[in-house]
């Protein structure tokens, strides 16, 4: 019976452990990837290899494109973002008929701190979940919360820390916190 009091209060299942207060982590919203600052992408336009290349969205979220300057791109799905291409050189008169095609290349990477065995920054995977990252940054470290772990993502227009099981999606661009368990 005392045991099992112990095994209540230890680690990180005390309502006053570190990320326990914090909001739980809303759902993905549906749809396509949205793009984003540090995202590397390969632009296609068929028979036009002086625009075609590689690129990558800057820190204002943008690609700069010849003939064409700035063209937002962050918050855009490549889908769209193909599409605001051929809108722009159609309208500009520089292609009449352009056909433009738009991936993702590199993910912007993700960051993981906390008590994992090797914190810092990593190159971000399609379908990575947060123990995956964990498992990226060398594991947990003995002092770990191996319940769930702290997320900061943009959500919206500003960033905000949820609380997040260790099977949750990651993104590009999260702050992935692993917490230090109470003893």
């Amino acid at each position: 019976m005392l045991l099992g009091t112990f095994a209540l209060l230890d680690g990180c299942a005390s309502l006053r452990a570190p990320g326990s207060n914090l909001p739980p982590l809303p759902a993905l919203p549906p749809g396509p990837y949205r793009l984003g600052p540090g995202d590397g992408l390969n632009l296609r336009i068929y028979n036009q290899p002086q625009l075609s290349g590689a690129y990558i969205v800057d820190d204002s979220g943008n690609i700069s494109l010849p003939l064409l300057g700035l063209v937002r791109a962050q918050g855009r799905s490549t889908d769209k973002l193909s599409a605001a291409i051929t809108t722009a050189l159609q309208s500009g008169g520089l292609i009449l008929h352009p056909s433009v095609a738009v991936e993702v290349s590199t993910y912007r990477p993700f960051y993981i701190l906390g008590e994992v065995n090797t914190p810092g920054q990593y190159p971000f995977r399609p379908g990575m979940t947060v123990l995956t990252a964990i498992s990226i940054a060398g594991g947990f470290t003995y002092r770990a919360c191996q319940d769930y772990v702290g997320v900061t993502r943009n959500i919206g227009s500003a960033p905000a820390q949820y609380r997040a099981p260790l099977f949750a999606l990651a993104q590009p661009g999260d702050v992935i916190t692993v917490f230090e368990r109470r003893f």
